[in-house]
């Protein structure tokens, strides 16, 4: 689900609305296999709040993680760059995006993206240190 969160996009982060947007995404995951629901919220630059939930499939390599609905949404509701990012568990703890998702993230970034992490705030580059991305395939 798409909303405008304040006035000024580049005001101070308001973590604890972006957890519960998180927490919220999560009670709609898809996960009947795992029981590991997952939710994920982020603030684009332009102040939008994007969210997103896990959904499984029988076919375990095809899951859909929180971050993938969230992309979507985020193109679903005009593009654009995440600036904040945070991830729960079904018990609203926080979640380190696995691999996969932060090359997800690491691509639909904006330059000053931000994401909350167990060991508190960290930007992309210290969550994904020396990334391969889209400017690698200019050259």
């Amino acid at each position: 689900m798409t909303h405008l969160i304040g006035s000024d996009p580049l005001a101070d982060t308001d973590w604890e609305r972006l957890r519960t947007a998180a927490t919220e995404a999560m009670s709609h995951a898809y996960a009947p296999y795992s029981k590991y629901p997952v939710g994920a919220a982020a603030l684009t630059e332009d102040g939008r709040l994007v969210s997103g939930c896990n959904v499984e499939n029988a076919a375990y390599g095809v899951v859909l993680c929180a971050e993938c609905t969230l992309i979507g949404e985020l193109h679903m509701g005009g593009g654009g760059r995440l600036r904040a990012f945070y991830c729960v568990d079904g018990s609203g703890n926080i979640l380190m995006p696995c691999g996969r998702c932060r090359q997800l993230l690491h691509e639909h970034r904006s330059p000053d993206l931000e994401l909350m992490t167990v060991s508190g705030v960290k930007t992309m580059e210290q969550v994904l240190p020396d990334a391969f991305g889209p400017d690698n395939l200019l050259r």
